[in-house]
């Protein structure tokens, strides 16, 4: 493994043992996720043929995503990080098991599917904080980085394998088995959470709207860690592509499932591919400029992906589209781990959270509603343009963000 340090720096799972059980355990959890989206935008699709109602799942997340995902933000500071993640999760998997039973029993009911993708969001986002914060606790401040990295390729190589396998799966052997699938990968994500020692927060917080506020408090006094957030939110709200999938891969590709799959598989390929410069990339002076570059690219990939009429321009585009992601988020994750100090690290999580999963649920509904007024291309294209505006407009007014570097310390807030 340390043959590997030139491409990804290992060092992490080498000498801690906790985060890779852990690093285990998140493997497991995003392949589930990969899974359920995958059957959950094939089931929505198949029971409506309306890019509304598919955009409607981004709803479906969004909300539970802001609400839990700020609470459970406050709660991270307040509590046992380990315990919520360990009954967050159970709660996830409860809510994957009755998505399966309903598909095995046949019931056919939009409203009941959106209610318990709800359910699974919301048990997600209440725990998603805590386990955010377990990466700085667990490794030395000189791997954090490294750490976040190796989290985010474990992510992409179960976003490249997880949406294949779903396709295959539903091709093959039905939507119930999907969802079993997805029951039976977050039961395995605890296990990398069972082993962790008590990870009470320093300077525990009291839980309570005001704690809440005095963390936004914090993140909003602090140019480098806003800028971070909003690039991230202006490119999930604005250019996010998925609610397109369906409707696209019908129009251009026959509507087969595992085409759909590969839609997903594509951006992870990519994805990937950065990934494999993880160990120079962790090591950028100026991580806040390279997530703005990375952001502009995302967006004219998808762009490029409304404009695209053939199979491999349309997977080169998704590709491209993963490679800036991979690089923004792993950018980004640096910067907000090291900026913030423990004792606020669950809340800003909380927000960071909220961006990235709240952000892309908003984006998808907009992109199919948009779709449905115009095209599905010319969602993607406006939305992808509307990206890259937007960051500009970030990179001018956040100069910040621009400078920040890792050499700096998460000082205090204000008082």
């Amino acid at each position: 493994m340390r043959a590997l340090d030139g491409i990804v720096d290992t060092r992490p799972l080498r000498s801690h043992p906790a985060f890779r059980r852990l690093w285990v355990g998140t493997t497991a959890s995003s392949f589930s996720g990969q899974i359920a989206v995958v059957a959950v935008l094939y089931q929505v699709w198949e029971l409506t043929h309306s890019s509304v109602w598919v955009g409607a799942i981004g709803v479906a997340t969004a909300v539970p995503t802001i609400v839990f995902g700020l609470a459970g933000g406050a709660l991270a500071d307040a509590v046992d990080r380990r315990t919520l993640v360990m009954l967050s999760s159970a709660g996830a998997v409860t809510a994957a098991v009755l998505l399966a039973v309903q598909a095995a029993a046949g019931v056919q009911s939009l409203a009941l599917v959106l209610f318990l993708v709800a359910a699974q969001t919301s048990c997600g986002a209440l725990g998603s904080s805590a386990r955010r914060t377990f990466v700085a606790r667990l490794l030395p401040r000189d791997q954090v980085p490294a750490g976040i990295a190796l989290n985010h390729v474990s992510f992409q190589a179960a976003m490249l394998v997880g949406p294949a396998v779903a396709g295959l799966v539903l091709a093959r052997a039905g939507l119930t088995w999907a969802y079993v699938l997805d029951a039976a990968a977050i039961t395995v994500s605890l296990y990398g959470v069972a082993r962790l020692p008590s990870m009470r927060p320093d300077g525990a917080a009291r839980f309570s709207l005001a704690s809440t506020w005095d963390g936004w408090r914090f993140l909003v006094r602090r140019p480098a860690l806003r800028g971070a957030l909003a690039t991230d939110l202006a490119a999930t709200v604005l250019a996010m592509p998925i609610a397109l999938f369906p409707v696209i891969n019908q129009e251009r590709f026959g509507g087969n499932p595992e085409t759909l799959g590969l839609f997903l598989s594509a951006i992870a390929v990519g994805g990937i591919t950065a990934s494999l410069t993880s160990s120079l990339l962790v090591r950028v002076g100026r991580p806040g400029m390279v997530s703005l570059v990375a952001a502009a690219v995302w967006g004219l990939a998808l762009a490029g992906f409304g404009l695209s009429d053939t199979l491999p321009a349309t997977f080169a585009c998704l590709v491209v589209a993963g490679a800036a992601d991979t690089i923004s988020v792993i950018s980004r994750g640096t910067l907000v781990q090291l900026a913030t100090p423990d004792a606020y690290l669950g809340r800003v999580s909380s927000v960071e959270g909220v961006v990235g999963v709240g952000g892309p649920g908003i984006g998808n509904a907009r992109a199919g509603a948009v779709a449905a007024l115009t095209s599905a291309s010319t969602a993607a294209v406006t939305g992808g343009l509307a990206c890259v505006l937007v960051v500009v407009a970030l990179a001018v007014t956040h100069p910040a963000l621009r400078r920040w570097s890792p050499r700096e310390t998460s000082a205090a807030p204000p008082g």
